[in-house]
C-alpha cells in the first residue's frame, strides 16, 4: 500500500463560518460556505439592504471581464467575419473612407448652396455705414442747428463705434418726419 495516513483518511466535509462587514442600522447574517477543497478559507462579503435597479447595477468591486477574442471560430461568438458583415469596403482592412463620403454620391457638404455675405465669410456683407434714425437723434436732445456727427452721437450715448466702424461714414435714417433740422 502506498501513501501514508493523511491520504488513507476519508475526506470531511468543512463548513466555514464567513463574518460579513455590516453597518450598525443593519441586522445581522452568517453566511455559511460549504467548501472541501479548502480548509480555512475566509471570503469577505458584503451584505447590503439595497435594492437593485437600472442605475446601482455594476460589476462587483475587483472582478475583471475577459474582452471578446475576435476571430477565433464560429462558437466564439465573434469568429469569421469577426462582426464586420460579408463583404464591402468597411469589412476590409485598411482605413475606411473619409468623413462625409456617401459612395461617389454627391456629398452634403457640397450639395448645399454657397452662401454669400457674412455667413460665406467673406467681406462683402460688412456694413459700409454707421446707421443711426432720426428719431433717435431728437430723442437724444438735439436742436435746430446742432451739429449731428459720429463724435456729437458717441458723446451723447447713442452709438460706440469700435475698430473699423471709427472710419465709416454716419448714415441717418428718416423713419418719421420730426420738427427739428438738424445739421448733419
Amino acid at each position: 500500500m502506498q501513501g501514508n495516513s493523511r491520504n488513507l483518511r476519508p475526506n470531511s466535509l468543512h463548513i466555514i463560518p464567513i463574518r460579513t462587514r455590516q453597518r450598525p442600522e443593519q441586522e445581522t447574517r452568517c453566511l455559511v460556505v460549504v467548501n472541501q477543497a479548502v480548509k480555512s478559507t475566509q471570503v469577505p462579503v458584503q451584505v447590503s439592504n439595497v435594492r437593485f435597479r437600472l442605475d446601482n447595477l455594476g460589476p462587483q468591486p475587483g472582478s475583471r471581464k475577459k474582452g471578446k477574442r475576435k476571430g477565433r471560430g464560429i462558437s466564439a461568438g465573434q469568429g469569421g467575419s469577426c462582426g464586420f458583415g460579408m463583404r464591402g469596403q468597411k469589412s476590409r482592412s485598411g482605413p475606411g473612407v473619409r468623413k462625409g463620403f456617401e459612395g461617389g454620391q454627391m456629398p452634403l457638404y457640397r450639395r448645399i448652396p454657397k452662401l454669400r455675405g457674412i455667413a460665406g465669410g467673406m467681406h462683402a456683407g460688412l456694413p459700409k455705414y454707421i446707421p443711426v434714425n432720426l428719431k433717435d437723434i431728437e430723442t437724444a436732445g438735439f436742436r435746430d442747428g446742432d451739429e449731428v456727427s459720429l463724435e456729437t452721437l458717441t458723446k451723447r450715448g447713442l452709438i460706440n463705434p469700435s475698430g473699423r466702424d471709427r472710419k465709416l461714414p454716419l448714415k441717418v435714417r428718416m423713419i418719421s418726419d420730426l420738427g427739428i433740422r438738424p445739421s448733419i
